[in-house]
């Protein structure tokens, strides 16, 4: 069989083509979580140890398995005291990922090691190396769960893959941050038992999809908002290009940002919820109460934001708050909100909302976890308002492209989950004008080209 892989902030996809079935167009996307072919990126394990027993576990190679283990000498003994510790069998499922991750760490969220969107982490700049090799076994551990479940789903072993990449992973400095994430990306490949594999542009993977159906030959930009980043592609396309084999004078600019479906949760869930928190409200003094207590709790893709928004002093900083505040009711929620733990839920709620948003003028936030009978109603109108500082960058990634390009396309080819949402197609038309936007299958678009891609070139 030929796969592709397309390892997704928000959610993984695996799609195959039978092998002497090149020539067919159709690709399955194969069920890796329960009944979806959609795996949400999200793992939780009982203890952050355990996932690297679960990696060494998993790995099939033993050469590649004594290195990985070289590589982590403390590993064995670190997973055997927690194993003590918390009374976990031999036999005990330690780690999962999907919508299992998440209802664990909702039921739980103070218990266990729970990270959503590792990809957003890859590029990120000022870690040290166990924290490296921390963010590298995450990603092992995610990719081989999905691959035994494709390996299941597909009743076959897939040896070779073609994995996608964003233009640029997220990271203050790209000429850094790329080179790292496919270091990381690279080696949870060979672990994971991918034994021949290649990486591609994720826009130029949807765009190699979307050419299979098409009728003439056209330029293409393909717009891909994806979790983490946008990346935009601008390719010459059509019958007369999809058969050549090397197709480097068809790509004519590649460009992308760390900016995507997250920011515009994080930044909704700024705007919309966190005034239920305090933001915006006053001190007994006068003064306005700081703005970045509240945005710390909801930066949920920076690493170093969530550790120091966990810490005792966050907690008797936010304490000190709610004793100056003039509404000591709401900046109690954030003291809930950081006991708890649950920023990642909070967020997961204005990722809802965007969803909803796509399809309603207006939705009804229940947060109930936060305070009994507490919601927040927001609308379409409050979501532009809200992310127009990523939707500007959003914007200004397009407008790289043409300029890198020094063309404009005949068509727009709009993908990924974001890419759905109204108000981003209309801040895109206003932009271009008269060039048509047309949308593609906003979540399995990137997986379905590399699928295509790689068989053309396994074949």
């Amino acid at each position: 069989m030929f796969a592709g892989f397309d390892y997704g902030t928000s959610n993984c996809a695996l799609g195959v083509i039978r092998r002497g079935e090149e020539a067919s167009t159709e690709v399955k996307l194969l069920g890796l979580d329960q009944d979806s072919v959609l795996l949400p990126s999200n793992l939780y394990a009982l203890d952050r140890s355990l996932v690297c027993e679960y990696v060494a576990g998993r790995i099939a190679d033993p050469d590649v398995r004594e290195s990985y283990l070289a590589s982590r000498p403390n590993a064995a003994g670190q997973a055997q005291r927690a194993r003590r510790e918390l009374s976990i069998g031999s036999d005990e499922q330690v780690l999962c990922v999907g919508r299992q991750a998440v209802d664990l760490h909702i039921e739980a969220p103070d218990e266990g090691f729970y990270i959503k969107s590792p990809k957003s982490f890859l590029g990120s700049g000022g870690l040290s190396r166990p924290q490296l090799d921390f963010i590298e076994d995450v990603v092992t551990a995610m990719m081989i769960w999905a691959k035994s479940q494709a390996e299941v789903s597909a009743g076959a072993e897939l040896p070779q893959a073609v994995i996608g990449r964003p233009v640029n992973y997220q990271g203050a400095d790209s000429d850094a941050a790329n080179p790292q994430a496919m270091e990381i990306m690279t080696s949870a490949a060979q672990r994971a038992g991918f034994k021949d594999f290649e990486f591609m542009y994720e826009p130029l993977a949807a765009g190699v999809n979307f050419e299979s159906r098409m009728q003439q030959d056209q330029v293409l930009l393909v717009v891909d908002i994806g979790g983490g980043t946008t990346d935009c592609s601008m390719v010459r396309m059509g019958p007369s290009h999809r058969n050549n084999d090397n197709r480097s004078d068809d790509f004519l600019a590649h460009c992308g940002q760390r900016t995507g479906g997250n920011d515009l949760d994080i930044y909704l869930t700024y705007k919309g919820l966190m005034p239920l928190f305090g933001l915006g409200t006053d001190k007994k003094s006068g003064l306005t109460m700081p703005t970045q207590p509240f945005w710390n709790a909801i930066e949920i893709n920076n690493v170093r934001t969530q550790a120091e928004f966990s810490a005792r002093q966050t907690r008797d900083d936010i304490a000190q708050l709610c004793r100056d505040a003039r509404r000591p009711d709401l900046l109690s929620r954030l003291l809930l909100l950081q006991e708890g733990r649950k920023s990642y839920q909070l967020v997961r709620s204005g990722e809802q909302a965007k969803i909803e948003l796509s399809d309603a003028d207006a939705h009804e936030v229940n947060l109930d976890y936060i305070e009994k009978g507490l919601s927040q109603p927001l609308d379409r109108a409050m979501l532009g308002e809200a992310i127009q500082n990523p939707l500007n960058r959003i914007i200004d990634i397009v407008r790289e492209a043409l300029k890198l390009a020094q063309c404009r396309p005949d068509l727009v080819y709009l993908t990924g989950g974001s890419g759905k949402s109204p108000v981003i197609r209309a801040a895109l038309e206003q932009e271009l004008g008269d060039i048509p936007v047309v949308d593609g299958d906003f979540f399995g678009s990137v997986a379905a080209g590399l699928t295509q891609w790689a068989a053309k070139i396994y074949r």
